[in-house]
């Protein structure tokens, strides 16, 4: 049995994975590191010392300046079996959920390689590659681990000189993906397992927008949190309160599967519901089929504020957090917006801007759901839903 910890990077097999490089589990072996971001291999030998260890790992550590991506599932399927070298192995990596993309990215694809090994050796199979993702650095969810290793005063104080010494120029590095700060040095080692749907939709939780967000079907599990019925509920109550159906068509940005489209056809509205997310736009259009009440566009906002239909109202609910510029909504097809986000993001983002704004007044503000704590990815996983406050926004002079 051979202990194999696959990592973006090597500070980060110190950093999350140093009981396993150290002191792996009873039947456990020499142990190996596979860096994903180099392709390089580095046996630990199983009589070195945990000092002789961590010093063979020490060279490797580049600067934050460096950038680093994972090779994708087939390379790293390549490097896994050098490493086991025909040998049964433990697998440990990140986790798929892990807050910096990159790590996250490179759980995902190693499970996903190891799944290919299994399948391509059959019925032959050694018991190779079981597979452990660290909890690693995650600041927005709280998770069930499967395994938790407390770390000793030495090991604690081996991880410490390792960051303090070998990864020196990481401690102050202005790279979000690299910076080493105490939350990403952990005391105590956590580990879980997960299955294919699990870890898929781990990954596209904390992914913001684009395929990866679309990896799997409802990413963020609207049809089956109470938080998001409510508050989608609660929504489209609202909207019908301020514009009732027979005052015309409504304009959804960014529609997403359609949870709310729903909501608003079965309400008696018209909808042009526009989704720029081909994934998830496909998902759209499959579940408004045969709706003679929701046309469904591809249209971003940019485009609709050039070319949009007119709409008794445009709705913007739980999307503006992205950067968008939001002068182009001075330029919507339409006299009222239904404006929703979380409380911060209305305080920081949309008042600051409503502040310079000439364009509109404020009608009402509302909270449509107060905060929630609830359990994500079949419990495997909880995080705090913020809440979500309503803005119905009236051009001025109409």
């Amino acid at each position: 049995m051979i202990e194999i910890v696959v990592v973006l990077r090597v500070e980060d097999a110190v950093l999350d994975f140093l009981s396993v490089l150290l002191d792996p589990d009873p039947g456990g072996g020499p142990a190996t590191v596979v860096l994903a971001d180099r392709g390089t291999v580095l046996p630990l030998p199983a009589d070195a010392t945990p000092a002789e260890r961590l010093a063979l790992l020490a060279p490797h550590v580049r600067s934050g300046t460096d950038d680093a991506a994972s090779p994708g599932p087939e390379a790293l399927a390549d490097l896994v079996r050098r490493a086991a070298d025909g040998r049964s192995a433990r697998v440990w990596t990140h986790s798929p959920a892990d807050n910096r993309r990159s790590r996250g990215r490179v759980g995902r694809d190693t499970a996903i390689a190891c799944a290919g090994l299994a399948r391509s050796a059959g019925a032959t199979a050694t018991p190779l590659l079981t597979v452990r993702h660290a909890v690693g650095y995650s600041p927005y969810l709280q998770f069930v681990s499967d395994l938790d290793r407390p770390l000793g005063r030495a090991q604690v104080a081996a991880k410490l000189d390792f960051a303090n010494d070998a990864c020196a120029a990481l401690l102050d590095t202005s790279s979000p993906e690299f910076v080493v700060q105490t939350p990403r040095i952990p005391a105590v080692e956590r580990f879980f397992a997960a299955d294919p749907g699990e870890r898929e939709r781990l990954f596209a939780l904390l992914a913001s927008l684009g395929d990866e967000a679309a990896a799997v079907a409802d990413p963020w599990e609207f049809a089956t949190s109470p938080y998001e019925a409510r508050r989608l509920d609660t929504t489209a109550a609202w909207v019908r309160r301020h514009c009732p159906p027979e005052r015309g068509p409504l304009v959804e940005v960014g529609a997403c599967e359609g949870a709310l489209t729903s909501r608003l056809a079965a309400d008696g509205f018209c909808v042009h519901a526009t989704e720029p997310n081909p994934h998830f736009r496909a998902r759209l259009a499959t579940a408004q089929a045969g709706s003679g009440s929701v046309q469904v566009r591809s249209d971003d906002l940019a485009g609709l504020a050039k070319d949009g239909p007119a709409g008794a109202a445009y709705l913007l609910v739980e999307m503006l957090y992205y950067g968008q510029d939001l002068t182009l909504l001075d330029d919507l097809p339409t006299d009222l917006l239904f404006v929703a986000l979380e409380p911060e993001a209305i305080r920081t983002r949309l008042r600051p801007w409503l502040a310079g704004s000439a364009a509109w007044r404020t009608v009402e503000e509302t909270r449509l759901v107060a905060p929630r704590v609830e359990p994500v990815c079949g419990g495997r996983a909880y995080l705090s839903k913020r809440g979500s406050v309503g803005l119905v926004l009236r051009r001025a002079g109409a």
